[in-house]
């Protein structure tokens, strides 16, 4: 009787850490839409229109799950300058993403929806500015790539750090695009 060893793909610990981060964060967000949904059937919730920038911002934020998509694949490739290009214009396109929420909560602000204002325009400087950071944090994960791209002596060639940089960043694209759903219909 031939025994057969059943050999497992075990996934590297890196992506493990990643999935259970994303885990807890998707969990944060749900607890924050979940509060949105309570307190917005109180009487003196306050239903406005979310700043049109934030849709801008989606269309940038989609642009950069792209150029990182288009990155690793280049990385794969071994197209280092065209790896190297991808990922920079990632993480200016996530920084120009921060700016945009930034300009949208500069037109809240101006428009009498200030963060100490009503509990609707909080939720919204809240859930968006939580987000940001998160996007932030991504941002200094790219930053790390664009650096480690640019170093002359280079000892791997190892996709899984850019892999789950991706991952992360496609993460924060699709929460992004659930919350601005999200906001804009449960007003």
């Amino acid at each position: 009787m031939q025994t057969m060893s059943i050999q497992r793909k075990k996934i590297h610990p890196h992506k493990y850490s990643l999935w259970i981060a994303m885990g807890s964060i998707t969990m944060m967000f749900i607890g924050f839409t979940s509060a949105y949904v309570v307190k917005r059937s109180q009487a003196n919730w306050l239903a406005f229109e979310l700043p049109h920038i934030f849709w801008l911002s989606t269309a940038v934020i989609l642009l950069s799950s792209l150029t990182i998509h288009l990155a690793l694949k280049q990385f794969k490739e071994r197209n280092m300058q065209r790896y190297k290009q991808l990922i920079t214009l990632t993480a200016i396109l996530g920084v120009v993403f921060a700016a945009c929420q930034w300009i949208g909560f500069t037109q809240m602000k101006s428009e009498g929806l200030p963060l100490s204002g009503p509990v609707s325009a909080s939720f919204i400087y809240v859930i968006v500015g939580v987000h940001i950071l998160h996007v932030l944090g991504g941002v200094v994960a790219l930053l790390v790539m664009f650096f480690r791209a640019y170093r002359t002596r280079v000892r791997t060639y190892s996709a899984v750090p850019i892999e789950v940089a991706a991952t992360y960043w496609h993460f924060v694209d699709i929460l992004w695009i659930y919350l601005l759903v999200f906001l804009s219909i449960a007003r």
